[in-house]
């Protein structure tokens, strides 16, 4: 298949998505319309989810992230029922794994998450994070990490209200606090899971070791750090601590903010406030030398006659059967489209020769500014 009828392809199919969009699910459910839409039938739907475990924990294969619902990387805002509706919608597709943070608004990504799973609550599993200091009355964010026991009970009471729930399904430290012991933290979480107000938690960026006292002190169900074709620190040591110890892995900017999808070339400049902006791989030094990463993608798409961001996450989906991607949007077509990527099969040999490929690709540039990387892999404070 030609680049040129892999594009029209694409095009059609995010044409066909972009119906869903347009059939408000006031006037019925996503999945009917993307049915309509596309062909496929409630069989088809199921598949395009499929189930994974994190821990005992049974998720989709492919969850939704809605970090950005309240500001996008570019830095618009959203509309707000749009954002309901694509919710909405990736439940009606199959989607049973939604994650927020309290840090993401701060506050409001939890209100859109709780409005909109309101009418199923109880057929999804939701996630928050703590441990960035955020007011609790008025949102702001200041400087540094807070995970004080008596601090993470007072978030997640506020969590709660936010998210119309009664508990939180997943519950992860955001980053490590360097002032906190971790056996301290777990307290805390087994106080609230005593409680029922949380039933699984897990740690986000954090150090090998933290993560070895944590799951002592407290079974972890997941770690959450970023990982893609573009980042693939984790391979290194965390992905094989997790397998060691039967720990779920969920990556976070699973596309690479946008950058595997072929979103970004290398005229691309990013806007104020656009975190990309200030990230060294996205330099305008770095750039075009990294867009051999995006060719490649687009060449096994054209191969697996699929998207580049389809090709993306079924490369993740690919490398443990324990590992749920949580790809964000905020367009009906996109969430759409990074669904169907748990029907993009790989044989080993592909899986070999795919790991090769993107192996002899060596990304310039940091993942992320200095002054945010500092905060991952830290090591909590030993207990007194």
């Amino acid at each position: 298949m030609t680049t040129e009828r892999i594009t029209l392809r694409r095009r059609g199919f995010l044409g066909a998505a972009a119906t869903l969009a347009a059939a408000p699910l006031l006037a019925g459910t996503g999945s009917q319309a993307f049915a309509q839409a596309t062909g496929s039938g409630s069989e088809g739907a199921a598949r395009a989810s499929g189930r994974r475990k994190l821990g005992q924990l049974e998720v989709s294969s492919v969850g939704l992230g809605v970090q950005n619902m309240h500001r996008t990387y570019q830095t618009t805002v959203p509309t707000r029922p749009e954002m309901l509706n694509i919710i909405r919608a990736a439940h009606d597709h199959g989607v049973t794994f939604f994650d927020t943070a309290e840090a993401y608004g701060p506050h409001e990504c939890e209100r859109i998450l709780g409005e909109a799973i309101a009418p199923f609550r109880d057929q999804v599993v939701i996630t928050s994070k703590f441990g960035w200091n955020i007011d609790q009355e008025t949102g702001e964010r200041r400087p540094g990490l807070i995970s004080r026991p008596d601090h993470i009970k007072r978030v997640v009471e506020g969590m709660l209200k936010r998210l119309r729930t009664d508990r939180i399904d997943l519950l992860y430290q955001h980053r490590v606090d360097p002032e906190v012991p971790i056996e301290d933290v777990a307290g805390a979480v087994k106080d609230l899971m005593t409680e029922g107000k949380v039933l699984h938690w897990g740690l986000s960026e954090m150090g090998l070791k933290t993560l070895r006292r944590a799951h002592a002190a407290l079974p972890v169900t997941a770690v959450q750090n970023e990982y893609s074709m573009l980042w693939r620190g984790p391979e290194k040591e965390v992905i094989p601590l997790c397998e060691e110890l039967g720990i779920g892995f969920v990556p976070w900017s699973p596309l690479g903010v946008g950058f595997l999808t072929g979103a970004i070339d290398a005229r691309t400049r990013f806007a104020k406030g656009d975190i990309r902006g200030i990230e060294s791989r996205f330099s305008p030094d770095n750039l075009p030398h990294n867009l051999a990463l995006v060719e490649l993608v687009k060449s096994w798409a054209e191969r697996k006659q699929a998207t580049s961001a389809q090709i993306t996450l079924a490369w993740l989906l690919a490398q443990k059967p324990w590992i749920v991607p949580i790809p964000g949007s905020t367009q009906m077509p996109h969430m759409i489209e990074n669904m169907g990527a748990a029907e993009v099969q790989f044989t080993p040999a592909e899986v070999a020769e795919l790991n090769a490929a993107v192996a002899s690709i060596e990304i310039r540039g940091a993942r992320l500014p200095d002054q945010v990387l500092v905060f991952s892999g830290v090591e909590a404070p030993p207990k007194v």
